[in-house]
């Protein structure tokens, strides 16, 4: 994120602001910018009298202020770190007393995640109007993820092909934190240079290539029926690790990815991928699908799998397994 760039630049330049508050539904960011403070504005020998960090579920807010209104011991500043401050949120704008006069000698830095403050509140005014910086940390979408993981990758001098990603997001969905704890571990089995492959996911993570929603969104596009049935029956072999909810999910969003293509004038590969925010390394089965499937057909496909959406939630389909209602599913999508 360009923001997250700036916001370290500045702090490595040395403009350091009163107050840092971080909040937002992507924790990741958070915890990034706030672990860069803590690690770096003050050296190790003050660290010991002018870091403090506190936690939400145990401190007041006036235990806060508190804090961040004491003076730095033999060193120009003191850090005060609030993590989980998000406990606080019933009492949070108590705050902004202490933010229209924020004490110049500390560098406050609240954590307050998975909430935002109200822009048209106190305190998110008092801390953009004296200094501060308020920054929002927003939740990718499922199309930016592999992005994200390809210039992650890259800036540690790795690789990574675009099915390996994408099975990566399918696997471990949009929280940040988790796909990079993966990543991390793969980094630190693999040498430098290396292009990660679905082979090096399956190998080191357990995800596999082959047994997988985007195999059968494949199979199911390609109109590759014994490929679908036989994923399908892996599915059923393993239901924990292959939930039906998350296969239905996919396989709607699919087809709704081919509405918007048959309704295309321009079908030119670049066009496509940029209309349905998909790699460009995917769009020939995108084509490929929209071949097998007349507009009509997937107009039907999409009714049939909102119905489906509730029968995999137990509505309707109690007695029925999940393997039982893939195969069904199947059979109707093909036919």
């Amino acid at each position: 994120m360009e923001d997250v760039k700036q916001l370290v630049t500045a702090i490595k330049k040395g403009d350091l602001k009163p107050i840092y508050f971080l909040m937002g539904e992507e924790a990741y960011y958070i915890d990034k910018i706030s672990q860069f403070i803590e690690n770096n504005v003050l050296e190790a020998s003050e660290k010991g009298f002018n870091q403090m960090v506190l936690y939400g579920r145990d401190v007041s807010v006036d235990d806060i202020v508190s804090n961040a209104k004491r003076y730095p011991m033999m060193a120009e500043r003191q850090v005060v770190i609030v993590k989980e401050a998000q406990d606080l949120s019933r009492t949070i704008e108590k705050l902004a007393k202490y933010a229209e006069q924020p004490q110049p000698t500390t560098v406050l830095v609240v954590n307050y995640k998975y909430k935002k403050l109200d822009k048209r509140k106190v305190l998110y005014k008092a801390i953009t109007k004296n200094g501060g910086v308020v920054f929002e940390s927003k939740k990718l979408y499922e199309n930016q993820v592999p992005d994200w993981i390809r210039r992650v990758l890259k800036g540690d001098g790795y690789e990574i092909s675009p099915k390996a990603a994408l099975m990566l997001v399918e696997f471990l969905g949009t929280d940040l934190s988790k796909v990079n704890n993966e990543l991390n571990k793969l980094k630190i089995i693999l040498p430098k240079g290396t292009q990660i492959t679905p082979d090096h996911i399956e190998e080191n993570i357990g995800i596999s290539k082959d047994f997988n929603n985007f195999e059968l969104r494949k199979a199911v596009g390609e109109r590759h029926i014994i490929k679908a049935y036989q994923i399908a029956k892996h599915f059923a072999d393993n239901p924990k690790d292959n939930p039906i909810v998350v296969t239905v999910a996919l396989l709607f969003n699919f087809f709704s990815q081919l509405l918007h293509l048959h309704g295309m004038s321009d079908k030119n590969p670049r066009s496509v991928a940029s209309a349905l925010r998909v790699n460009p390394y995917f769009v020939n089965e995108y084509l490929t699908a929209a071949r097998n499937y007349p507009m009509k057909k997937v107009s039907a496909n999409i009714a049939l799998l909102r119905e489906f959406d509730i029968k995999s939630k137990g509505v309707g389909a109690n007695n029925i397994s999940q393997g039982d209602l893939l195969k069904e599913l199947l059979v109707r999508l093909f036919n």
